[in-house]
């Protein structure tokens, strides 16, 4: 590898090394670099990433797990919002024929970088996390295997079974497309500057078991989810009324469009969202679907 490279251990060095070059650390961004050695080994380990795998790498910072992949042979293309990270990065990394910078927000930026990796990375703060895997599960990007680090709490709702507290509209999203696991959970020394919450290192594994769901699945969920201490009943109905145009049924016939879509999927009306599995609410989308004609996705709330 070459370029000057910061040392990675040390949050002072971190700093120094910034302040050489005019730059700081913006809360805004979430930024807190992972100076843990052994974690950062674990977090690249955790994707198995295979010999020149190619990896996207979400919130690239200085590069310290960008270095982590080009030495495990990746090809990496980093995602970064922060202008001065970006400059650092290029003078590290732009050398080298497997690394490729996209620049600007990610959430605006991935749709336009292809489908060809396998691989995901990240260290994503609070207000990223839950939009970004959100945001590509519902635009059916799907990785062979992603590492990611998180607050604790939103790792917490990623993994969550049915019927427990953090069970919520984004562990069925996750559940639909991955099994996912925490790998190990860290405490805020690991990071410079050090946040006042623990982290979690959370892996996803693709799975191939459940079927691709169809577009409603995903408002549907968020619906069911939007009223926790309503029934499923109700808050379907609302859903019906509100969010949807049925095809032929009139808007006085909702209880009875909802009671038949209930019976045939075989879910209970009188349960709420936080008891069903995700093949529950997949059951509930195909019952839904042939009588059922969506409006603008940014309708469905």
């Amino acid at each position: 590898m070459h370029g000057d490279f910061p040392d990675y251990n040390s949050g002072p060095a971190l700093r120094a090394y910034l302040e050489k070059r005019g730059l700081g650390i913006r809360k805004y961004w979430g930024q807190h670099f992972l100076i843990n050695p052994s974690a950062r080994r674990a977090v690249a380990e955790a994707l198995e990433m295979e010999k020149a795998g190619s990896v996207w790498e979400i919130g690239s910072g200085m590069g310290c797990m960008t270095k982590e992949l080009l030495q495990a042979g990746g090809r990496v293309t980093a995602f970064e919002v922060d202008p001065g990270f970006c400059a650092i990065l290029e003078g590290l990394f732009a050398s080298f024929s497997g690394f490729t910078l996209v620049k600007g927000d990610v959430l605006k930026t991935w749709k336009s970088c292809g489908g060809g990796s396998p691989y995901l990375l990240g260290n994503l703060p609070y207000t990223v996390a839950a939009a970004l895997l959100g945001d590509l599960i519902e635009g059916g990007r799907f990785f062979t295997r992603m590492s990611v680090t998180v607050q604790k709490e939103v790792a917490r709702r990623m993994t969550a079974l049915p019927g427990s507290a953090d069970y919520s509209s984004l562990s069925v999203l996750c559940a639909s497309a991955y099994t996912v696991r925490i790998v190990m959970t860290l405490k805020g020394a690991s990071f410079y500057p050090p946040p006042r919450v623990e982290s979690a290192v959370v892996c996803f594994e693709r799975r191939e078991d459940f079927p691709a769901p169809a577009p409603l699945f995903f408002p549907l969920v968020r619906a069911l989810f939007a009223s926790r201490r309503k029934t499923i009943v109700n808050n379907l109905e609302h859903f019906l009324g509100c969010s949807c145009i049925m095809d032929g049924v009139p808007r006085t016939a909702v209880p009875e469009a909802a009671a038949a879509a209930l019976e045939q999927s075989g879910v209970r009306g009188g349960e709420r969202a936080e008891k069903l599995p995700p093949e529950a609410f997949a059951a509930l989308t195909a019952a839904l679907t042939p009588f059922v004609k969506e409006k603008k996705s940014d309708e469905h709330g």
